[in-house]
């Protein structure tokens, strides 16, 4: 059974939903049970395509959840699959609105790229967020000053009004992190991001506070990884791996380029950035050591 963000097995092929999640994991979810009930009546993409008057790779997008889903589409797709009007059919089609339904940051659609709101989306919906960050402080983390000058970087010719809503966005991401039922969130920071003064002094200064602050939440992991550590495992650049409460849902490997993003979720490709992320939990100074590497660090500014 497939609950909407919660999955359960009953055995008895019923399907029910709660709301608990942004619209991206429902349709992840969606996609997932669609493709397991295609397959399971042995209907080939092109068929499936067919039925709802379009192509294979459409019918590959709906399943991957990268696509909106048609009410209209869900509902041939499931005569076709068998799943006549039951319950579940009935829940199906309730998924497929909540979906549909916009998520908290589509007042910003206007700001973001579609490959960066396919990750906020997925963020929201993570038990865990493991990120490992050699340039910047995690955005996750950021203060409002620094996040300002981090995003003129990116953003020289935009307008103040541009540049307060992008932190407007970076900090409502940030609340959810830091709620009570928000998710593990574990943090690599090189200590490069910390020696490259963004901002001044003073910005910089709030900053530490605002990592010393955060060692306190319980559902936040700080690990530094110094200088003095030499060559690491994560040579290649900073990444961020998402995971799920919910088994629909791969594991999420996301690397930020210039003017896109790289997405990985087959287990093949996350694999080896799992053992990566393992690696450098190790070789990175402890939790009380980045405490005191902190604290250290903010006495010498």
């Amino acid at each position: 059974m497939i609950s909407a963000l919660g999955s359960d097995e009953t055995g008895d092929g019923r399907v029910a939903a709660h709301s608990r999640g942004g619209p991206t994991a429902l349709r992840i979810l969606l996609g997932a049970q669609l493709r397991r009930l295609r397959t399971a009546n042995g209907i080939t993409r092109e068929q499936a395509g067919e039925a709802i008057r379009a192509s294979h790779a459409k019918i590959s997008r709906l399943e991957l959840g990268r696509v909106g889903f048609k009410s209209r589409d869900v509902a041939d797709l499931l005569t076709m699959y068998g799943v006549g009007e039951t319950d579940e059919r009935a829940t199906f089609l309730a998924l497929a609105e909540q979906a549909n339904a916009p998520g908290w940051w589509h007042k910003y659609s206007d700001l973001l790229p579609t490959w960066f709101e396919l990750y906020v989306g997925l963020e929201e919906a993570a038990s865990v967020i493991r990120t490992y960050e050699i340039q910047f402080v995690p955005g996750l983390t950021q203060t409002e000053d620094y996040a300002r000058s981090v995003i003129i970087l990116g953003h020289a010719d935009a307008s103040a009004e541009e540049i307060d809503r992008r932190i407007s966005l970076r900090m409502a991401r940030q609340r959810r992190v830091t709620s009570p039922d928000g998710p593990r969130f574990w943090a690599l920071v090189d200590e490069a991001a910390l020696r490259r003064p963004l901002g001044g002094p003073k910005v910089m200064r709030a900053q530490v506070e605002r990592l010393l602050e955060l060692t306190a939440s319980p559902n936040i992991t700080l690990q530094i990884v110094p200088f003095g550590h030499g060559g690491h495992a994560a040579a290649g650049g900073p990444f961020t791996i998402l995971r799920f409460d919910e088994r629909e849902i791969p594991d999420v490997v996301y690397m930020e380029q210039l003017t896109s993003a790289l997405y990985l979720d087959k287990r093949e490709e996350t694999d080896p950035y799992m053992k990566v992320m393992d690696r450098l939990c190790v070789e990175a100074s402890t939790v009380a050591e980045s405490r005191r590497f902190l604290e250290t660090f903010l006495k010498e500014m």
